[in-house]
């Protein structure tokens, strides 16, 4: 954890707006991913913390990484550009997910060198990968309940189960190999009943692809959906470690891989944010303060992920319920209408935590405003 002290000495030293990433929580979260759910191989969701050095540290503590564009893909292959060419293909291989079930053929086709493991969830994407990569293995993500999720994905993506199977034969005619079946029950997820309906339903497509004579599949991927602690009422991660430990040990033999894409729960209390207040009114009654970032920038996650950063001052004194908006000309660019604060003045800082995933990732330069500088600390 980063002290508050630190916070500003680093504000002081770099400007604001600041998003500051603590690299010893990276390791902190990534070891306790693997201690409680030890037989899961995590594969990191860069799409939650998409920069180089986060990427590195995740590497370096054994991370493997799911992906969902190209710029992804280089993103993590550069770590491995010097490994020789077999060993480098191998790790491809073991290490790396593209975990996008929709895929432009352009991308297919430069995967395809690379023998990737790709997900897919219909007919046309098996023609697709057919004609395109066909040196790819595939991995079936199927459609599962979503309920309590902060974010829901399987409106968008995930075949109905009555038809996955009927799904992976087809893609075994086409001359490809399905090496398994993914499914996420979306992200930050609240509902633990999500896992167990999940893994159920995907030992049931195991058996029904078994009996009707498809016996190449030995993965799992359970996805991600894995929830931060952004308050008391999430529930401890090692309790929905309990239930997953137990249900992937009583439905999968040890010889099958389970593989998960843990994104928010790596990086999410990694992140701080720093800001600068910029102007201050009082409207409607109410104290309102003005900083140097805001939804369009380090705060986007309030937009894109329906996600909420209580602001906080450094400065001690009396509170007053305040609204906080960010510095563009959008009324849209409201960051909270009521958070507690004391009576602050224009220069005066503020503080955001737990806000290091899908922030500065969907970050913008609307009306010109540049998004927040990073700063990569190792404790």
């Amino acid at each position: 954890m980063i002290s508050k002290a630190r916070l500003k000495k680093l504000a002081e030293e770099h400007g604001t707006p600041l998003l500051v990433v603590d690299h010893d929580e990276l390791r902190k979260n990534i070891r306790a991913f693997r201690r409680y759910l030890p037989r899961v191989q995590p594969y990191f969701a860069v799409k939650a913390g998409a920069d180089p050095a986060i990427v590195r540290t995740l590497f370096e503590a054994g991370s493997s990484f799911d992906v969902a564009s190209m710029p992804e893909f280089e993103l993590v292959y550069d770590n491995i550009r010097d490994m020789p060419a077999r060993e480098r293909q191998q790790w491809i291989w073991d290490k790396i997910i593209y975990a996008n079930p929709i895929k432009p053929v352009e991308t297919l086709a430069e995967l395809d060198q690379y023998k990737p493991l790709v997900t897919f969830d219909n007919l046309d994407e098996i023609e697709k990968i057919r004609r395109h990569a066909p040196r790819a293995g595939l991995v079936l993500r199927l459609k599962v309940s979503n309920t309590g999720a902060m974010v829901e994905l399987s409106s968008k993506f995930g075949a109905p189960p009555a038809e996955a199977v009927d799904l992976i034969l087809e893609a075994d005619r086409q001359g490809l190999v399905v090496e398994g079946v993914s499914f996420h029950v979306g992200s930050q997820t609240t509902n633990f009943e999500n896992y167990v309906e999940a893994l159920n339903l995907t030992a049931d497509i195991y058996a029904e692809a078994q009996s009707r004579g498809y016996t190449k599949m030995n993965l799992v991927d359970i996805g991600g959906g894995f929830p931060a602690p952004y308050d008391s009422t999430v529930r401890p991660f090692r309790e929905l470690a309990r239930i997953i430990n137990s249900e992937i040990n009583r439905l999968f033999p040890k010889h099958i891989e389970i593989l998960a894409e843990p994104g928010r729960f790596f990086v999410a209390t990694a992140g701080y944010s720093v800001s600068k207040i910029i102007g201050k009114s009082v409207r409607d009654g109410k104290p309102s303060y003005y900083l140097d970032d805001g939804v369009y920038h380090t705060y986007s996650g309030q937009i894109f992920d329906h996600c909420k950063y209580p602001v906080k001052a450094f400065k001690r004194g009396r509170t007053r319920l305040s609204a906080v908006f960010g510095p563009t000309c959008d009324a849209l660019d409201v960051i909270s209408m009521a958070d507690p604060l004391p009576d602050l003045a224009r220069d005066d800082l503020v503080y955001s935590e737990m806000i290091g995933a899908y922030t500065w990732a969907s970050a913008t330069t609307f009306n010109g405003f540049s998004p927040a500088k990073v700063v990569h600390v190792n404790q």
